[in-house]
């Protein structure tokens, strides 16, 4: 795969000018991304928990989502419009409470018009990953 064709400060302006819904908040941070790989950290509130006190689902897969939206657009550049057509997870095991989300998202396959990938999602500093998502974007012609 090619080098990363946007940098994490590029990233960043770019989903504040044209995403602000998902990444105005500021729960969300951009640690690294590099074209191939990125790690995303969601702040934890307890907005993310369900009933029982673990880490919801949709918190996760939304997580997971935007991981590999960033990895994308590090690789291929400002495309918007390049959207999610697939998108699986496993749930492994309990997210923690009071511990933040991390998203390592991973692209296994770039082409003209689709790229897949897989994200595992960790607790914490917990080595174990909480969920493992496979996902699949359509890119536009541009």
């Amino acid at each position: 795969m090619a080098l990363a064709k946007m940098s994490v400060a590029e990233v960043e302006q770019f989903l504040r000018d044209e995403f602000p819904q998902a990444f105005s908040g500021g729960d969300i941070t951009i640690e690294s991304a590099d074209g191939q790989t990125c790690l995303l950290r969601q702040r934890y509130s307890e907005r993310m928990l369900r009933p029982g006190g673990t880490v919801s689902g949709p918190t996760l897969m939304a997580l997971a989502d935007f991981a590999m939206y960033v990895v994308l657009l590090s690789a291929i550049g400002p495309i918007g419009l390049a959207v999610t057509t697939n998108l699986n997870i496993n749930f492994l095991r309990k997210g923690q409470p009071g511990q933040d989300v991390l998203a390592e998202a991973r692209l296994l396959k770039l082409g003209k018009r689709l790229a897949v990938g897989e994200v595992n999602l960790l607790s914490g500093t917990s080595p174990d990953p909480i969920a493992h998502v496979t996902s699949t974007y359509s890119i536009p012609n541009v």
